[in-house]
């Protein structure tokens, strides 16, 4: 008979197949008994996985693997006079790989499965890293796209209604004559759109209004001869 614990996940464990031949019963009986087990969903979680197992004739079956808790739990039904004297050897055996585990003293094949999830850690770990640059390199990109996109917004109403209040303000500076102003305005708007390089002072970008506003604020109308 193999030993009735082995190392599953860093935790001693054993199954089904074992405790069937253990305790002298079917495989199908323990599995059964697993199922009507009225344990908590978080419980069988934790304590009962699904496995295979091959057998002589290269057949693929199903087993559960346990832990110690799931062990107790089920076989806290088995009783008898024998049934009493494989629990304790079961409870020993327990007892030796959870002390094995911490002065990490395992078997060499036990310690390849430690060393298997040790190495699924680490990639995982390398996964995540390389999620994180990934992830910062889109930020990077969405960034820059935001700040492309930034650079093509133009005025909306509000701020267009505010380069005019300005227009206006500096040119009644100048003149409150209004066929002076109406001359003042056309030459002030096309002085805008040729500093700022558009076709209308509405389509000054959002970025460069304190930039037209400072610039209407000192601008000098040209002397007329």
């Amino acid at each position: 008979m193999e030993d009735l614990v082995f190392v599953n996940n860093g935790r001693p464990a054993t199954d089904s197949l074992i405790v069937a031949e253990t305790f002298g019963k079917s495989h199908d009986k323990v599995l059964r008994d697993i199922r009507e087990l009225e344990c908590s969903k978080e419980f069988s979680l934790s304590n009962f996985g699904e496995s295979t197992y091959t057998n002589d004739r290269g057949r693929e079956y199903s087993k559960v693997i346990m832990t110690e808790q799931g062990f107790t739990l089920l076989v806290m039904g088995y009783t008898g006079k024998e049934a009493m004297k494989f629990k304790e050897k079961y409870i020993k055996k327990f007892h030796e790989m959870r002390e094995k585990l911490q002065q990490n003293v395992v078997p060499m094949d036990e310690k390849q499965s430690l060393i298997a999830a040790m190495k699924l850690s680490t990639m995982v770990a390398e996964e995540t890293e390389e999620l994180k640059s990934i992830t910062a390199q889109h930020s990077k990109k969405l960034l820059e796209l935001d700040g492309k996109i930034e650079e093509q917004i133009t005025l909306d109403h509000g701020e267009q209604r505010r380069l005019q209040k300005e227009v206006a303000k500096r040119v009644y500076h100048f003149t409150e004559d209004k066929h002076e102003a109406s001359r003042l305005f056309k030459e002030l708007y096309r002085e805008i759109k040729d500093r700022f390089g558009v076709s209308s002072y509405k389509d000054v970008k959002r970025k460069e209004l304190n930039q037209a506003i400072q610039y209407v604020g000192h601008w000098i109308p040209r002397k007329v001869s």
